[in-house]
């Protein structure tokens, strides 16, 4: 669906960037879950949850568009965004399931 002319990494291993599939976006996932604005109101949550796929949806965005580097060939941008969301959510579920029993000795001492 997307396809990605120049890589760094494992040109004829795999077809999709390994370098920001491996390396960029679980740092970015991480930088989403240590920041998550937890005890901020609800509307700051959801504006949250909405930055963080914009901002790496625009910048894919202004990649296809004014570079070589990705190409979409059955994709669109909505499809990044919704698939960046939807990432970030799981990955804050299970952040917040791992990390349950820390928060719950925190709340109660």
């Amino acid at each position: 669906m997307i396809k990605y002319p120049y890589r760094l990494f494992f040109k004829k291993g795999i077809k999709s960037s390994f370098d920001f599939e491996y390396f960029i976006y679980p740092a970015l996932c991480v930088l989403y879950n240590l920041h998550y604005p937890e005890k901020s109101k609800f509307i700051i949550r959801i504006l949250y949850n909405a930055l963080y796929p914009s901002i790496i949806t625009l910048l894919e965005v202004i990649a296809v568009k004014y570079t070589r580097l990705i190409k979409y060939k059955k994709w669109s941008w909505y499809w990044s965004f919704i698939t960046i969301f939807t990432n970030n959510y799981i990955s804050r579920l299970h952040y917040k399931w791992f990390y349950r029993n820390k928060h719950s000795e925190k709340a109660s001492k």
